[in-house]
């Protein structure tokens, strides 16, 4: 294979269902460019791994396969695969989503040869719900771009992203993530970073499709698990906001943890656990006693328990 233009990195584990789909996306791209497919394999325990040593046979100047003996973690995947790639430029695709868009890496790719400033690029995608005919574009309002807008609100969609690879190299150079075990997302993270460190990009129009599965990082019918992950989003922008703004943002983003935890709270679990997170935000941060929220969610809760 000629040395490719683009590098793009699919991570997957038992993905049987989906992983021909998601390749195919790749495979169908139209391009004036080399580009390679990297698939990152993590000891799945269905039929993923097959179904990509078949594709591997069929196309083996256009793609590669990356696993081991054993099972590295989401984590581990995402950056191996990524730090594979030789491209001038890496795109992502996770193995349970797919790219509808045959033009898309063409158009992505444009923008940032036309700039060397950018140093990200993604678009629009549609979300959907397994087993459902519920779908959506994605974000539903403005694509942020800028530092600020992305500590807040999260409206990359990893499935859409197109960023250099030198910029990639960097983040895991500097950043360390490796380091903060506490993080649950590799990705959102190096949104925030490509926004403090360069130009980030949004093209209109919908590219991919993310499929948002009963069980994963960022869904899940567990609420446990879903503050959790929501947690970990504020606690990485709580980091970032320490270090490039000398913890300017804090306030407001503690508050939005602790509201979103309360929110999902006021419809799930008793009201004693209610009490215990509420609790332990204000002692962590005694200002936030004073946020009315926590008290509006309470007697909202309160009502639902009366009426159900």
């Amino acid at each position: 294979m000629a040395t490719p233009l683009v590098s793009v990195c699919m991570t997957t584990y038992n993905h049987s269902a989906y992983i021909a789909r998601a390749i195919e996306g790749v495979l169908m791209q139209r391009t004036s460019f080399e580009v390679e497919l990297i698939i990152g394999e993590d000891c799945s325990q269905d039929n993923t791994l097959a179904i990509v040593r078949e594709y591997v046979e069929k196309y083996p100047d256009r793609i590669r396969l990356i696993t081991a003996e054993r099972n590295v973690g989401m984590r581990e995947n995402y950056r191996r695969t990524a730090l594979a790639s030789r491209g001038r430029y890496v795109a992502y695709c996770d193995g349970d989503d797919c790219w509808v868009d045959k033009e898309k890496l063409q158009r992505q790719v444009e923008a940032l040869e036309a700039d060397t400033d950018i140093g990200m690029c993604y678009t629009r995608s549609e979300r959907r719900i397994e087993h459902s005919d519920k779908r959506w574009s994605y974000p539903k309002e403005k694509m942020l771009t800028h530092f600020e807008g992305l500590l807040f609100n999260n409206t990359v969609e990893n499935c859409t992203a197109v960023a250099r690879r030198e910029l990639i190299e960097r983040y895991y150079n500097e950043v360390q993530p490796e380091k903060h075990p506490e993080w649950l997302t590799d990705d959102a993270p190096m949104w925030i970073w490509f926004a403090a460190e360069s130009r980030i990009v949004a093209l209109e129009g919908v590219t991919a499709v993310h499929y948002l599965l009963q069980e994963s990082v960022s869904q899940s019918d567990n609420y446990r698990k879903r503050i959790a992950f929501c947690d970990s989003l504020v606690d990485i922008s709580l980091w970032f906001d320490s270090r490039y703004c000398n913890g300017k943002f804090a306030g407001k983003l503690l508050r939005k943890r602790m509201e979103v935890a309360l929110w999902v709270l006021s419809y799930n679990g008793s009201f004693r656990e209610y009490f215990r997170r509420w609790w332990s935000d204000v002692k962590r941060t005694p200002r936030l006693f004073f946020n009315l929220a926590g008290y509006g969610l309470a007697v909202k809760k309160v009502w639902r328990k009366r009426n159900s």
